[in-house]
């Protein structure tokens, strides 16, 4: 038998609510929702929101919005028992332990966990401190999230309907609405009702919300639909009665009416098209409900029979329905004075879905003397199906509207562009389901998008490469977890990082279960492959300076020399010699030959120190946390300390380091993104010197050469190339000078400009 109902209820439950709250449930149903009420009342205790509205109210109120959407009797006791004060920072409890399990059942209590789920998550999300939190991109992630965390779609209707219970209570009792909370209802929450076809939500919510944020453009707008409502009403009853003698005198059973018009709407068209409330001309419209496709273009025939028809201003989204599954036909005709209305035609079916969207399609069967047991039909089966594809779209970027806009809406709006408009069925085209991407959060409460599977190195790699290296451990809403961890949609992560360091190999083992991601693991091999090279390098330049010195050849020039044995660049070279692809004895032929095709150093040039960087190899540059590894000085910029620099891999001669601002690896950068990588200027040894390029003009004359030399002979600077051009009694001259770092290279810079006849002294 069902319970009774509950005779002391407080003043939000009394008979009035009972009836509204049961409204299409049978006796079980609705003594389902008594015993919620009875369950809960006590455990109210008087208790407020934040905003200060009570719980009580609050749940009562849930439960009745829901019950318009013709919900089953277990989403409605969950929305009553999910208004209970409860502590968000707390884990659920296992169903075991949970009270609301053992009470009403675990149907029940899964939907209280993921209401209250949700219900974190936005507390989480306007807690916020990442500016990147809030652009257009992280609130289509976050509309995408909210779907993902919800097992059961019910628990989207329930976070609707609980968002628009709060701005509702904030209108009747005209308690203050921040604008924060409006902004993102608008934002987020009537974007998703709109994306799941529900209109009756999304147009009040809209409604509210734009009050609250703009109350003056609100209250101007109702007052201009005030003027005209009576010219406006008397129109629409003439044109109702009209069209319902011409529909009966065909035989058609239509049900004709005037189709509200909603603020928000109204101004957000207003603003998109630049129009002004004159100019509106959907502000007086008609609504033909009939019983078939077939009745709907009869319908449509008659209506352009009796009204000019406007060009360029019907839409048939029967034929080709709207991304979110609305279906109609819309046409703009205009009466004998030429005052245009908008006429809307569609079958109760269509109807239902318009203003319900899913809730519309949504049949439970209850069993059982305690109720909230449910059945699928295969219409939900189907339709929950077509739901969780929606995850793969992004409906609000591809029809180029905005999103809280007429994107998708019955009474506005083009269809939207590329595959979802070119659907021939209500699920044409829905793409394939998403089900291998989860939705995690950054501390700062940005979300970040992951395959399916992800562990928190695959995060740390996901937000940068540098933090990726040197991740060593991970929280997991504030819990310690292993790196192995499998993340679910909805979960905080922190990385724990080194200050340096790399990856471990073990990471690239698929048995270990480190990297899900193969964008991961392309940057781990990455990282082990320039090791692996500069390990190569080092080695093949010791082999064949080894021979050279045999040979007694130590004053070539190793990249010519490089160049003559067949390679591009000796790094090459010396890759070569370090994996025995190249023989040494090809030197000594080299060398042997007729007409030696190796120049040796200019004679008047003293040859690169022995600590030069770039010859030793040991610039002092850490490459993401290791030092004096696959580091080759550009000779493009040619860096120094303390340059700005970052790293480019190349194929074959390690990682390139360049100047910051250097046109080159701007430009690589640009083309090859994938292949930057991050560095810095560790601790340089004092015996390190680094060429650097200096650029001097000047009037030339006898002994330019000279003074200028002795310029760079008083400071100790070590000069180890020279080019000379000479136009017109203007010298330009390029000195490839060894620096200690940004000191040395300034003094020598002052001191040269000092020389007598030098315009410039600047470094190239």
């Amino acid at each position: 038998m069902s319970a009774p109902p509950v005779l002391d209820a407080p003043p939000p439950f009394d008979a009035s609510w009972r009836q509204e709250a049961g409204a299409g449930l049978d006796a079980d149903g609705l003594g389902f929702i008594d015993r919620a009420v009875a369950w809960s009342v006590p455990r109210f205790e008087g208790q407020q929101a934040l905003t200060g509205e009570p719980l009580a109210s609050h749940g009562a109120g849930v439960v009745r919005i829901l019950a318009g959407l013709h919900t089953d009797s277990a989403t409605r006791a969950a929305a009553l028992l999910a208004a209970l004060p409860t502590d968000l920072t707390a884990p659920a409890p296992a169903l075991r332990n949970d009270p609301v399990a053992a009470a009403f059942g675990a149907e029940v209590a899964r939907l209280v966990q993921g209401a209250r789920a949700l219900l974190r998550l936005g507390v989480v999300a306007r807690q916020a401190s990442d500016a990147e939190a809030e652009t257009g991109t992280q609130k289509e992630m976050q509309r995408k999230m909210l779907l993902a965390m919800a097992a059961d779609l019910r628990i989207v209707l329930m976070r609707l309907a609980s968002r628009l219970q709060t701005l509702r209570w904030h209108a009747e009792s005209k308690t203050p609405c921040s604008t924060d909370f409006a902004r993102e209802t608008l934002d987020l929450y009537a974007p998703l009702a709109n994306r799941l076809g529900i209109w009756q939500i999304k147009w009040e919510m809209e409604d509210l919300a734009f009050r609250f944020l703009d109350p003056d453009k609100y209250k101007q707008i109702a007052r201009l639909l005030e003027e005209k409502r009576v010219e406006r009403e008397a129109f629409i009853a003439g044109a109702i009665e009209r069209l319902q003698a011409a529909l009966a005198k065909h035989g058609i059973d239509a049900e004709v009416s005037g189709r509200p018009k909603h603020i928000y709407s109204i101004w957000n068209k207003m603003r998109v098209k630049r129009l002004d409330f004159a100019q509106m001309y959907d502000l007086r419209a008609l609504r033909i409900i009939v019983d078939d496709v077939r009745a709907c273009y009869t319908a449509l025939g008659m209506v352009h029979e009796m009204w000019t028809p406007l060009s360029n201003e019907f839409d048939d989204y029967i034929s080709r329905p709207k991304p979110n599954g609305y279906r109609s036909l819309h046409t703009v005709v205009a009466d004998d004075d030429g005052r245009p209305f908008e006429v809307q035609i569609r079958t109760q079916e269509m109807h239902q879905f318009a203003e319900y969207g899913m809730a519309a399609h949504w049949r439970y069967k209850e069993a059982g003397a305690k109720g909230g047991q449910v059945a699928a039909s295969s219409e939900y089966d189907r339709q929950l199906a077509w739901m969780r594809q929606l995850l793969a779209w992004n409906t609000d970027v591809e029809s180029g509207e905005a999103p809280a806009a007429d994107a998708g809406k019955p009474d506005g709006g083009k269809p939207a562009s590329g595959r979802a408009a070119t659907g021939r069925g209500r699920h044409a085209a829905a793409p394939e389901p998403s089900e291998d991407r989860i939705y995690v959060l950054t501390p700062q409460a940005r979300v970040i998008e992951l395959p399916a599977g992800a562990t928190p190195v695959d995060f740390a790699y996901h937000l940068h490469t540098d933090l990726g290296h040197r991740c060593r451990g991970a929280r997991v809403d504030g819990q310690m977890v292993p790196l192995q961890t499998r993340l679910a949609t909805g979960q905080t992560v922190e990385i724990i990082s080194a200050k340096s360091g790399g990856p471990s190999r073990d990471w690239l083992n698929p048995q270990l279960g480190f990297l899900a991601s193969s964008r991961s693991r392309a940057k781990v091999r990455m990282w082990f492959n320039a090791i692996e090279l500069q390990q190569r390098i080092t080695q093949g330049q010791a082999l064949v300076e080894k021979e050279l010195q045999r040979l007694g050849k130590t004053a070539v020039n190793l990249e010519q020399l490089a160049q003559n044995l067949g390679f591009a660049r000796a790094d090459d070279l010396y890759v070569a010699a370090a994996k025995e692809e190249f023989s040494l004895r090809q030197i000594d032929t080299l060398f042997q030959a007729p007409g030696p095709a190796v120049e040796p150093q200019p004679a008047a040039l003293r040859h690169a120190s022995a600590g030069s960087a770039e010859k030793s190899g040991k610039s002092g540059v850490l490459v993401v946390g290791v030092g004096s590894l696959l580091t080759q000085l550009a000779r493009c910029c040619r860096p120094a300390p303390p340059d700005a620099i970052a790293g480019f891999v190349t194929r074959g001669r390690g990682v390139s380091i360049h100047r910051s601002d250097c046109h080159s690896y701007l430009a690589l950068a640009e083309r090859e993104p994938e292949r930057v990588i991050e560095v810095a200027w560790g601790e340089t040894p004092a015996d390190t010197f680094y060429p650097v390029d200096i650029s001097v003009r000047a009037h030339d004359r006898s002994g330019l050469l000279r003074d200028l030399s002795e310029v760079f002979a008083r400071l100790r600077l070590n000069v180890v190339g020279v080019n000379t051009q000479s136009r017109q009694s203007l010298a330009h001259m390029v000195f490839t000078v060894e620096v200690r770092g940004g000191e040395s290279l300034a003094r020598a810079l002052d001191a040269l400009a000092e020389v007598q006849g030098v315009s410039s002294a600047t470094r190239r």
